[in-house]
């Protein structure tokens, strides 16, 4: 019963995170504007705006003009709900406890952050500031009334934003962008040390995979720009979720434990 609602739940905060996207490129205001298309103009009513379900009643198109409904409603609806669901199985299953309560919610807007930078970054090829700093400083004051100390949040987000700055001047912006950097401080802030060796680890060999199969079916050629904020945050999700048992396996691996 618990995971129906929480998968509702994250159904509703998936299409939250469609208005965000949208409008932090649009300009509109997050908060008070009212859903319209974006091909007409035209102001959706309630019906339209059921998560999922609208889009498939509709067969993917505006119910007014009739074009076509961007994949990345659905898309963003559905992976907000397994990711709450998943959440959900780690940080308060099998006893709901209000001890646990903070943490998972604490994850929940983790997780919606990083499906908001997934998603720009994925689409616009850019990193917005104004999504990164707010979060970075929310990240660190979570992490910390969590239990996590100062310092190891603190070594965790300069650590890696310093590697990510050594890129950026070593190869004056051509291997990574600066929003990647600040991206860099709200990892370290939301995973922590060492973990966030992890994240950044699990997302080079899903970085270098991707691109190997993107060049192999000729989507890409060598020297083409990859968004590589999609394949942090992605790293940064399942860590939040899996860190310890993937870092455990790592160790057993290498005889380290």
């Amino acid at each position: 019963m618990y995971i129906v609602i929480i998968a509702i739940f994250g159904l509703i905060v998936g299409s939250l995170l469609n208005v965000i996207i949208f409008r932090l490129k649009s300009g509109d205001k997050i908060v008070w504007a009212r859903s319209k298309c974006l091909h007409c103009g035209h102001q959706l009513s309630a019906a339209d705006l059921v998560p999922i379900l609208s889009y498939v009643f509709l067969r993917a198109k505006c119910r007014y003009c009739h074009k076509k409904i961007d994949w990345q409603y659905p898309a963003v609806e559905g992976v907000t709900a397994v990711i709450f669901v998943l959440g959900y199985l780690k940080f308060l299953s099998p006893v709901l406890t209000v001890a646990n309560l903070p943490a998972y919610l604490i994850f929940l807007f983790f997780s919606g952050v990083l499906l908001v930078i997934f998603v720009y970054d994925l689409k616009y090829y850019l990193i917005l500031d104004e999504v990164t700093l707010p979060a970075w400083l929310f990240a660190f004051l979570a992490n910390w009334l969590l239990g996590f100390s100062i310092f190891n949040l603190l070594l965790a987000s300069l650590v890696l934003a310093g590697f990510f700055l050594f890129q950026f001047i070593l190869s004056k912006g051509k291997w990574i962008g600066g929003g990647d950097i600040r991206l860099g401080l709200v990892m370290g802030a939301m995973l922590g040390w060492p973990m966030v060796l992890v994240a950044l680890l699990l997302s080079y060999i899903t970085g270098a995979a991707v691109s190997l199969g993107l060049l192999v079916f000729k989507q890409k050629s060598w020297g083409d720009q990859i968004p590589f904020g999609t394949f942090l945050t992605l790293a940064t999700v399942v860590v939040l979720l899996y860190g310890e048992v993937i870092l455990r396996w790592y160790l057993t691996k290498a005889h380290l434990l």
